[in-house]
């Protein structure tokens, strides 16, 4: 059912939700249905071109909304009630905002004159979720409602993305009114973009082109701006070496000869030592999170650091620049890269490339290649690369396998990467790849999950048995809460402190929902057993069992600096 943004006529407030969503080219909600939403959902009814997923649980519905914003650059939009409906979409909206997702929440509401009487299933979401939105709105009357939902579309999607919440009560939905809808392009108050500054482009291109030791770091804002050539232009021009943080993964092809890994706490040694050997340091599309920057005081003290970003909050908030370019990354980087010097720097690689080799003969062949004991996870993610050739969409949950996976992950195609990085949301990855997944249903999705995290959303594998989607989910399976352990062997003394884990069958829960699955504890059966993940036309569970003590190195611990980086235990 098509609908002119033109047209007039009358209608509920909740078919009025139907043609703005349409309007704003939805195709696919989440949700979870409650009393307080019932007459959004009775409305949905009349809309088959408006698919819904169907959730178990809320917590499940945004994290499916931000896998599937992450997999297809749309803005995910979630339908949760009132009361205990809303609340749990808090976490997802959290870890949305921090990693700057663009999400529409729609959430119900008692109606207004119950409003602030604590009738039942009643919650202030609007005071609750402030802090963790980019923008929220209660709508009490049905006639703002177009209004409100355009203003909301183009909030979430526009300048630096996010999460935005817009609660509706229940005779707002029911009441009725015309309809106009007219999208939103801008508001008087709120500059998504900043003016590019042209003196501070051609400030920082005469810092870099005097630079002999030039470093340029990226994070998320490439992905975000849709800036993966401008990226790589400016890398093949300058010859300027680079690295990531775990929200820039597969912005740059892995194998690019100008890509030099992962910077952070368990990032590649070569690219952390450099951070404090670089005499320009380029950062763009990242905001200098403490994972990265280890010990703020020590972290770069010997470069002048230029940083571009959409978002001016960022500047100056954790690093000091000498040059802030100000503006969308895809602006910014062609235009500095038109004012840059054609170079090379030949010395200044070939020493990250003498780390790197210090790397792989400490950890990488240790860790890729074993000849003996129990599977390791590094070796699994290896074999994933050969078998997908770098195309496939990996989704991890947060914990040892998500940095072994960042670490040793091959991506060709940009978006291929998605995680919980800011907010570490464990529980994130079986969702959110059901939502990556619906996103991009022609690319194979792997789920990555640890043990721990998979049973915090276990009960989603119902929205996979429902949706029929073919995810393949890959548990790396060390009978631990394995950072948590990891971190209780090298800073409390072995003391392992409820990290163990009793887990069930995983491959019969799985059997419960129709979904086929095996266990592979040899190696030399994982191949097979990848192969056989792989290849089956549906959902799949594969349960590798690996080392239960097994720790990811290289690792700069809390409060060090990022050149006091160790490849392994003392």
């Amino acid at each position: 059912m098509s609908v002119s943004t033109e047209e007039k006529n009358k209608c509920s407030g909740a078919e009025a939700l139907m043609r703005c969503l349409l309007a704003e080219g939805t195709e696919l909600i989440f949700g979870y249905p409650g009393g307080a939403i019932m007459p959004i959902y009775d409305a949905l009814y009349d809309y088959p071109e408006l698919e819904h997923v169907l959730s178990r649980h809320e917590q499940g519905a945004i994290h499916a909304a931000q896998g599937y914003a992450r997999s297809s650059g749309r803005t995910g939009v979630v339908f949760a009630t009132s009361g205990p409906g809303a609340t749990n979409l808090i976490t997802g909206i959290a870890d949305a905002m921090i990693d700057s997702t663009a999400l529409v929440c729609i959430t119900g509401q008692v109606s207004s004159k119950l409003l602030g009487t604590d009738a039942f299933q009643e919650i202030d979401i609007i005071s609750i979720s402030m802090p963790v939105t980019k923008w929220n709105y209660q709508v009490t009357d049905v006639t703002e409602l177009p209004e409100i939902l355009a203003k909301a579309f183009y909030i979430a999607s526009s300048g630096r993305p996010g999460p935005v919440l817009i609660d509706i009560t229940k005779d707002a939905q029911f009441a009725l009114a015309d309809f106009e809808y007219k999208k939103c392009n801008s508001l008087r108050s709120y500059r998504p973009v900043p003016n590019v500054s042209q003196e501070a482009i051609d400030r920082a291109a005469e810092i870099i082109n005097n630079a002999k030791k030039p470093f340029l770091i990226f994070g998320q804002g490439i992905l975000l701006a849709k800036a993966e050539a401008e990226l790589r232009n400016l890398l093949e021009k300058t010859g300027i070496p680079s690295a990531w943080t775990i929200l820039g993964l597969s912005a740059l092809d892995s194998d690019h000869p100008l890509n030099m890994g992962m910077l952070g706490m368990h990032g590649n040694y070569a690219p952390n030592i450099m951070t404090n050997e670089c005499d320009v340091l380029i950062a763009v599309g990242m905001r200098f999170d403490d994972r990265v920057t280890g010990d703020l005081k020590r972290y770069a003290k010997q470069a002048k650091v230029i940083h571009l970003d959409i978002d001016p909050a960022e500047i100056d908030k954790n690093v000091k620049t000498e040059v802030a370019v100000l503006g969308d990354a895809k602006e910014t980087l062609q235009r500095l890269s038109a004012k840059l010097d054609a170079n090379v720097h030949f010395d200044w690689i070939s020493q990250f490339h003498e780390l790197e080799k210090i790397e792989e003969s400490k950890v990488k062949n240790k860790d890729l290649y074993p000849t003996e004991g129990p599977i390791t996870m590094a070796e699994v993610i290896r074999m994933v690369n050969e078998k997908t050739g770098g195309d496939a969409i990996v989704v991890t949950d947060v914990g040892q396998h998500q940095m072994v996976t960042c670490r040793y992950a091959k991506f060709k195609q940009t978006k291929s990467k998605i995680t919980s990085g800011g907010l570490g949301t464990m529980g994130f990855c079986l969702p959110a790849a059901i939502g990556a997944k619906l996103g991009a249903p022609e690319r194979t999705v792997i789920a990555v999950i640890g043990d721990g995290g998979f049973q915090m959303t276990i009960q989603e594998l119902g929205t996979l048995f429902q949706t029929k989607a073919a995810v393949k989910i890959l548990i790396l399976n060390n009978e631990f809460l394995g950072m948590v352990r990891q971190w209780q062997e090298l800073f409390f003394d072995r003391r392992y402190a409820y990290t163990e884990m009793q887990n069930p069958d995983f491959v019969r829960i799985a059997s419960g929902y129709g979904i086929e699955g095996s266990t592979v504890k040899e190696r030399e059966k994982l191949s097979d057993a990848l192969d056989g993940m792989l290849n089956y036309p549906g959902s799949y569970l594969l349960e590798v069992m690996v080392g239960k003590e097994d720790n990811v190195f290289p690792m700069v611990p809390t409060g060090a600096s990022v050149s006091e980086i160790k490849l392994g235990p003392e």
